[in-house]
């Protein structure tokens, strides 16, 4: 009887997505053109209510699931759910900090990072990938990006590495991948940490391989606006195999203990370790050799996560397509605005598609007449991290002068390529950004009228 109720409740549940949560037909105008969305169906409503009826509210046998499944996408030796993105990048530098990591690296590894140790990051930023840095007391160094790509400059971290200089912290910006053969090689040659900020970039590749796989580790965001979601969600594919258990151990509440939730005596000697000052045969389960968080994400979540990660070839596609749609059709406007460069060994797997405009065009004119439109906009992140509110005041190292930097700042944004953005869409996003250069006059920054040369 419970399995046939059961599947009375999800036929019920696949009813009502067909019902209340299909998409709208798109109508010019009037529908509103989102920068990004829920990508979902029937399959995922009911495998979260499939979850919930079993009640297994804590991080279970779904997450292990799910885990293991993006361990194999990744071919990396582990991979750890969080609940956010910013979570991962904050676990990742968490590890690198951790006060038990030595134990379990190599001579020939670099040494973990202590307070004052200097980071190489870019400027163009999201705060969480900065504020890890900045909690461990460690110190940022910044560097110029490239108009363009927005990524960081790989010339600039060269010459910003010094003699504290331990680690490499990259985003792949709004999905675009970073010279991976240029920062792998910097960090050989100066036995540097080296870790990706994936959280916008899932399914991107360098050379024919996808991005996450190069740094010691590397992070995912599954929030709602990224490739695949579970809602609030995250996660890190760890590729060193000196991290493994202290990771594990930061995610955990800093246990000692490896047992999966419910488990027990994994290591088979649960009652006869001795560590710090605990006396001998201390449980296990309730030793912790490093100052740890709770970041791990419940059972319903990962039941959406492993519907999700089925369409990621999907997904990714169609963020291309929309991506490229819109380059093509922008291209005649070269001169007033700079489309987005992916590099030739690269290929995105585009997060948004960012515009930067000519200085001598109003950004926030075109982005008014766009959102007037019923086309959402967003600015890239938080522009010159440096110069918001929150981070004036912080400990840290400027190599250059960050003017492409402040250029991203004051004249670039993007608009959306996520998968449900039809063509037509994307025609009528096309068609908006050419009607705002048809017109007779632009304002200048100043408010003064300038003649278009077409």
């Amino acid at each position: 009887m419970s399995a046939e109720l059961r599947a009375t409740i999800l036929e019920l549940v696949s009813q009502y997505w067909r019902e209340e949560h299909q998409p709208a037909p798109f109508v010019p105008g009037v529908s509103k053109v989102n920068y990004a969305g829920r990508v979902y169906d029937d399959r995922d409503m009911m495998a979260l209510v499939s979850s919930g009826l079993d009640f297994w509210l804590t991080s279970g046998p779904r997450a292990n699931e799910f885990e293991a499944a993006l361990r194999t996408y990744f071919g990396a030796r582990d991979f750890m759910l969080v609940n956010s993105g910013s979570s991962a990048n904050l676990l990742m530098i968490a590890t690198l900090c951790a006060p038990d990591l030595a134990r379990f690296l190599r001579s020939e590894d670099p040494a973990p990072l202590r307070p004052g140790d200097e980071v190489i990051t870019p400027a163009v930023t999201f705060p969480t990938t900065l504020a890890p840095i900045v909690q461990h007391q460690l110190t940022p160094v910044f560097v110029d990006c490239e108009i363009g790509t927005y990524n960081v400059d790989h010339d600039e971290v060269a010459a910003a590495i010094g003699p504290r200089t331990r680690a490499i912290f990259v985003p792949h910006t709004v999905g675009n991948p970073c010279d991976m053969d240029a920062l792998v090689r910097l960090a050989d040659q100066h036995g540097l940490w080296l870790l990706e900020d994936g959280c916008d970039a899932l399914g991107a590749t360098w050379d024919g391989r996808l991005v996450g796989t190069f740094g010691a580790m590397s992070s995912l965001s599954f929030y709602p606006a990224h490739h695949i979601t579970m809602g609030e969600g995250g996660g890190i594919a760890i590729n060193h195999r000196g991290l493994r258990r202290t990771a594990r151990s930061m995610r955990d509440w800093g246990r000692d203990c490896w047992c999966d939730p419910g488990v027990n005596d994994t290591c088979g000697k649960r009652f006869d370790w001795e560590l710090g000052e605990l006396p001998c045969g201390y449980d296990h389960k309730y030793v912790y050799s490093n100052i740890g968080y709770n970041l791990k994400v419940t059972d319903m979540q990962a039941a959406i996560g492993l519907v999700q990660i089925t369409r990621i070839d999907e997904v990714v596609a169609r963020r291309r397509h929309n991506f490229w749609r819109l380059f093509h059709g922008l291209q005649s406007l070269e001169g007033d605005i700079t489309l987005p460069v992916v590099l030739p060994r690269g290929e995105s797997s585009p997060f948004a598609f960012p515009i930067t405009v000519d200085p001598r065009i109003d950004r926030n004119a075109l982005i008014g007449h766009l959102e007037r439109a019923g086309i959402e906009t967003r600015l890239v992140f938080g522009g010159n991290i440096l110069r918001q509110p929150g981070y004036l005041s912080i400990d840290r190292r400027v190599h250059g002068s960050l003017e492409r930097t402040d250029r991203v700042m004051r004249d670039t944004f993007f608009v959306g390529v996520y998968p449900r953005l039809t063509d037509e869409m994307i025609d009528y996003v096309i068609d908006k950004v050419h009607e705002f250069f048809r017109a007779p006059v632009l304002r200048e920054r100043e408010g003064a009228a300038l003649t278009l040369r077409r």
